[in-house]
């Protein structure tokens, strides 16, 4: 047998977070282009991507808190650690930061938080930013959340 010992890597948390291992190079935009035109290889990449364009707006969604449809939930506190959404950047260039300070509007409704980031203070709207779990009872409320 004269296949390249290579072609058997294990899965690596790459695989899980873009699909491929981490060391790979980086792919141009495919999900614009007409799949007809694709080799196999472009279409894979393709489907690959439009997979993750998803992902970063459905999925990562789900994790914002939506004060404006469940008012019972917990506003997000300072020092909340929270992942910072940026509409032309994927998902694993996305910064993390912490809330330092939250502005309620009119209706006592916070909408808009500083965050402290590696780089500095800036000011995101809520829609922009999706609170990560930070203790074992916050999971277990989320858990309880999204089961009922």
């Amino acid at each position: 047998m004269s296949a390249d010992p290579n072609d058997l890597r294990p899965l690596s948390p790459g695989h899980f977070l873009i699909g491929r291992p981490l060391t790979a190079p980086a792919c141009s935009d495919l999900t614009a282009t007409a799949s007809h035109r694709l080799t196999r290889y472009d279409r894979v990449e393709q489907i690959r991507q439009q997979f993750w364009q998803r992902w970063s707006k459905e999925y990562i969604s789900e994790l914002q808190t939506r004060t404006k449809w469940k008012t019972d939930k917990k506003d997000i506190v300072p020092n909340t650690l929270v992942l910072i959404k940026e509409d032309n950047l994927p998902p694993l260039k996305w910064r993390l930061g912490r809330v330092q300070q939250t502005f309620p509007g009119k209706d006592g409704i916070s909408r808009v938080a500083n965050l402290k980031t590696a780089t500095g203070i800036i000011q995101r709207a809520y829609s922009k930013i999706c609170p990560l779990l930070h203790n074992a009872e916050d999971y277990n409320e989320s858990l309880t959340t999204h089961i009922s």
